[in-house]
């Protein structure tokens, strides 16, 4: 294919890639996420005695200003959101061979504690333009081994929450959110990870809020509760001040540092999921009716959080590639890149190799899944990542930028149409 800097363009508008000037003028500010609170915590935090998290005065406080916002009563913060979604995962008696629905389009985070429990990652289809979980293959998915529900609210867009836990209370299934990109998000007015069983989130350095590394998984049904702080503790009972472990669990427990730093964030956390979402939801307005470009679909009466905001490109519609239309867009001075992951999940050399343990999968070993990752195909979700465009976005960004960034998407978009 010829590149479209050898082929004509139909508008006087010459493009920055070209030579022309760029259309974002307004360079964002580089983003200032802690400061004199988190150095007030930390610096209290020295004085104490211990830095254990069990009874930690940093952990407490970070327990109490979570449940502030999320009303769930059994909080367990641990060491990342990875540990978080294992802790869920064993809290829900995921057993060898039991099935676990979920996501193609997530990070590895979310799949990890379901193989580690010798559970099987099945993945389901997306939806075409939320990028979550279609509940419709969900169900065509569900067989007799099929246990859990994981659904990943990807970038901060909740999923079809009212379907899903249809579907799980239908089948018996236990349904756990997958927040880790989500702070903030809100399914119908009520906070994400508080309509599943389970709510998993993420502290991660990259997330909406972070402490360098750390998650929290929360639960307001005892059943699980009871498990959330043996499942991340070696199974140790903290309560019961007991050290006779009735099953195997890891070590996942979070530090009176990591809760320091994540205490203080909290209380931003709302503030700054609303500047992504009144950002994300600017740009979006400024983009709509594009010809050849789909917009991500935010459900009236939710809110999104925009972790980041991803669109698709139909490249018949235009006459370049991708990678051309996103080398245009960073020459205006776009923050974009050229899709997402770079293939979902089940394309990994792990899963087609079948590699999770030692170069062995001890669960298809022992008969206990017939599951063959090399012969999955999710066709919306590989369509997703063949023709999404990533825009980043966030808090710390001017409407200025964001309506400059609209601009020079449109000034691209127009040069390369058909």
């Amino acid at each position: 294919m010829k590149t479209a800097s050898h082929l004509p363009h139909p508008s006087p508008v010459q493009l920055a890639l070209e030579g022309g000037p760029p259309a974002v003028r307004a360079k964002p500010q580089p983003l200032i996420r802690w400061g004199d609170p988190e150095r007030q915590r930390l610096a209290e935090m020295i004085g104490q005695p211990s830095l254990f998290y069990w009874n930690g005065p940093q952990t407490r406080l970070l327990v109490e200003r979570f449940r502030a916002i999320f009303s769930l009563s059994h909080v367990m913060p641990c060491s990342s959101g990875t540990a978080a979604i294992h802790i869920a995962v064993q809290a829900a008696g995921i057993a060898p061979g039991d099935e676990v629905i979920t996501s193609p389009i997530t990070d590895m985070g979310t799949v990890i504690g379901i193989l580690y429990q010798q559970g099987v990652p099945v993945f389901a289809d997306l939806e075409a333009d939320r990028y979550n979980l279609d509940p419709a293959d969900v169900r065509r998915k569900i067989t007799p081994r099929t246990k859990a529900i994981l659904a990943v609210h990807l970038a901060g867009n909740p999923c079809d929450l009212a379907r899903l836990r249809a579907i799980a209370d239908e089948h018996r299934l236990v349904l756990i959110e997958d927040c880790a990109q989500a702070w903030g998000a809100r399914w119908q007015g009520r906070p994400v990870g508080t309509v599943g069983d389970l709510g998993c989130w993420s502290l991660n350095d990259f997330k909406h809020i972070g402490s360098g590394d750390g998650g929290i998984v929360a639960t307001n049904q005892p059943r699980f509760g009871a498990l959330l702080q043996r499942c991340g503790d070696k199974a140790y009972d903290r309560e019961k001040k007991t050290r006779a472990p009735e099953f195997l669990a890891p070590n996942y427990r979070i530090s009176e540092p990591q809760s320091a730093v994540a205490a203080e964030q909290m209380l931003r956390m709302e503030e700054i999921a609303a500047a992504r979402g009144r950002l994300g939801m600017l740009l979006g307005e400024k983009l709509r009716g594009i010809p050849g470009i789909q917009l991500p679909r935010v459900e009236e009466n939710d809110s999104c959080s925009f972790w980041f905001f991803m669109l698709r490109m139909d490249p018949s519609a235009f006459r370049c590639d991708r990678a051309t239309f996103v080398e245009a867009l960073c020459a205006e001075g776009v923050l974009a890149g050229a899709g997402y992951i770079p293939t979902p999940l089940y394309r990994y050399p792990a899963f087609q190799n079948h590699n999770f343990f030692g170069g062995r999968w001890p669960v298809k070993d022992f008969g206990l899944t017939t599951m063959d990752y090399r012969e999955v195909r999710c066709p919306e979700a590989e369509g997703i990542l063949e023709t999404a465009i990533l825009l980043q976005l966030n808090q710390g960004m001017t409407e200025t930028f964001i309506l400059e960034t609209a601009e020079a998407f449109r000034k691209v978009a127009a040069h390369y149409r058909k």
